[in-house]
């Protein structure tokens, strides 16, 4: 068997059996990140109300059921008995639910008395809930009363300012001229994404394929994305994770255009508040002031991808049309820029801009990370009101298929980065190989006639190893039992006479010429029989020996002279 050296590039169709998919964003919602965290990080948490009510705000309709049940139940509650709060057609929810719960730590295995398994609440999250649910505890961090402020800022003066902010970041990214804004931490965090990365040549930062699935996706994902980078860095930065969360917690709960205090907040929050000014999250007049004003990102930060498309399509400004055309009801040029990222704009007025989606445009798409998927779902996302209201189907069906078709040709073929493995000399180590790649879960590709076949290159060293150790025992089963097949046979094993009497090497006539091959099949065969090497009584031998251990089953790796 010869693997090759270094990694190749196997191409292969669609239909075969390992497919490398495109890597899309994964933008986590509030539960998925939650998960992740440490048991002690989530109990910590769970000291806050805001974050205990945040948590079953988000939980899905069952699980907030059940929590409200046995919310007021100090013992734990069969599990048999929760089961049977759900109808039998809903069973499959009911253990998706009761694992999110446990993944949450919001409640926990306990015995009862008999050995029954039951369920209970954790006893921090329960004491902090019914708090939130019914008062008393601590003031939050943010509610010392404040005079009232000689120049208020309106809900539409805070939504302007949230989105000029927001918009600065999205302006960045595109490499728009109107990007003076951007503060470094704003850049720091999209480097640290992966969202823009540092051009090779000149070190200006450029943006990535996961960037361009970031610019299509709406408002609120993008802003609760983009905090989750912030948050996996506010421990490099001095600050402490459970207090930012807990703030961001706080903030979602707030209402917009009342202004709330900075009296009692910690040196660590005060840095993180100006940070979520900088992004818009938050409005301050000054630095110092000892107000401030939550924008509605702010508010929509954990329940934004939660939103009704209703409610994300009321600012629409798309027409899509049936010969492919696209108008654009806006001034913006960021918006401008983001069509054009999928089409060719062809012209722009001042509160107009049309472009056209072609075969070439939507490739240069595909190419640079977004999928069809991502393009159609930005078309729908920010649809006109007018279309809307014509009721679906809101985008053409022609024009969402032949976007579809021209994803397709791309997909046609898929390159898989493996090692090829290839020139088994029996069909017994192919199969053994081939087999432990199979359990492994490594092979890509394989050709049973050629006796061939392809791992991925994360396999190759695990593969290599089994293949070095199979190696090995063989050769020395081969060693071990060469002696005993002979002498079961009484096989008498000599130089030829004429060799003897002359004391000479063999011609090149009478020696064989592939030794080589003898030794692929059996590695030291060749050593183990140096001293019969002459003449045809070496080929019979050999034949014999391969044949009675069925190590070669295929005349064409025979040695010269040798037949069955």
């Amino acid at each position: 068997m010869a693997e090759s050296s270094k990694s190749q590039q196997a191409s292969k169709s669609t239909s075969s059996s390992v497919v490398l998919q495109s890597k899309n964003l994964l933008c986590k919602n509030l539960h998925d990140y939650l998960k992740l965290l440490p048991a002690d990080v989530l109990n910590k948490l769970y000291n806050h109300p805001a974050t205990c009510l945040a948590v079953f705000r988000e939980l899905p309709e069952i699980a907030r059921h059940y929590v409200i049940r046995i919310l007021f139940v100090e013992q734990p509650v069969p599990q048999a008995v929760v089961a049977s709060w759900v109808a039998q057609a809903y069973c499959k929810e009911h253990v998706n639910v009761t694992r999110s719960l446990s993944d949450l730590q919001v409640w926990q295995e306990a015995a009862i008395p008999g050995g029954l398994p039951g369920w209970i609440l954790n006893t921090t999250f329960k004491k902090n809930m019914k708090i939130a649910l019914l008062g008393r505890g601590k003031a939050w961090s943010m509610s010392s009363q404040l005079e009232a402020d000689t120049r208020p800022r309106d809900i539409q003066y805070l939504d302007k300012y949230a989105m000029e902010r927001w918009e600065c970041v999205l302006h960045y990214m595109v490499g728009s001229q109107q990007q003076e804004g951007i503060s470094a931490d704003a850049v720091r965090i999209l480097l640290h994404a992966g969202l823009m990365k540092r051009d090779e040549e000149d070190g200006s930062p450029v943006i990535t394929r996961e960037g361009f699935q970031f610019l299509l996706l709406d408002t609120p994902s993008q802003v609760w994305y983009f905090i989750l980078q912030y948050l996996d860095t506010v421990e490099a930065r001095g600050l402490d994770l459970v207090d930012c969360l807990t703030f961001l917690f706080q903030l979602s709960f707030s209402t917009i255009s009342k202004d709330y205090s900075t009296e009692g907040m910690s040196e660590g929050l005060l840095v993180f508040l100006q940070h979520l000014r900088e992004f818009g999250l938050v409005y301050q007049r000054k630095r110092k002031a000892g107000r401030f004003y939550p924008t509605r990102l702010a508010l929509n930060i954990v329940s934004g991808q939660n939103k009704s498309q209703t409610e994300l399509n009321r600012d629409g400004y798309i027409v899509v049309e049936t010969n492919y055309r696209i108008y654009a009801y806006t001034d913006s040029n960021l918006q401008v820029a983001l069509l054009g990222l999928f089409c060719e704009l062809m012209y722009r007025f001042p509160n107009l801009a049309v472009g056209i989606l072609t075969r070439e445009s939507v490739r240069q798409a595909l190419r640079s990370g977004i999928t069809a998927e991502q393009i159609v779902g930005f078309l729908r996302l920010h649809a006109h009101p007018r279309l809307l209201a014509a009721g679906p189907p809101t985008l053409p069906p022609t024009i969402v298929d032949q976007i579809k078709l021209w994803e397709n040709e791309r997909e046609r073929f898929t390159y898989t980065e493996g090692v090829l493995y290839s020139q088994f000399l029996s069909q017994a180590d192919f199969e053994v190989l081939r087999d432990h790649a199979l359990d492994l879960g490594v092979l890509t590709w394989q050709n049973i006639p050629r006796r061939t076949m392809v791992v991925t290159k994360s396999g190759h060293e695990d593969v290599k190893r089994f293949w070095k150790r199979y190696s090995k025992v063989t050769q020395m089963y081969v060693k071990r039992n060469l002696i005993s097949v002979l002498a079961r046979d009484n096989i008498a094993i000599t130089p030829t006479h004429s060799q003897q009497a002359q004391h000479r090497e063999p011609t090149a006539r009478e020696r064989p010429t592939r030794m080589d091959t003898c030794d692929c099949v059996i590695p030291g065969l060749a050593k183990i029989l140096k001293r019969y090497l002459y003449g045809g009584q070496r080929c019979r031998l050999v034949q014999y020996f391969l044949i009675q251990l069925k190590i070669i089953d295929d005349h064409r790796w025979l040695l010269p002279g040798m037949s069955y």
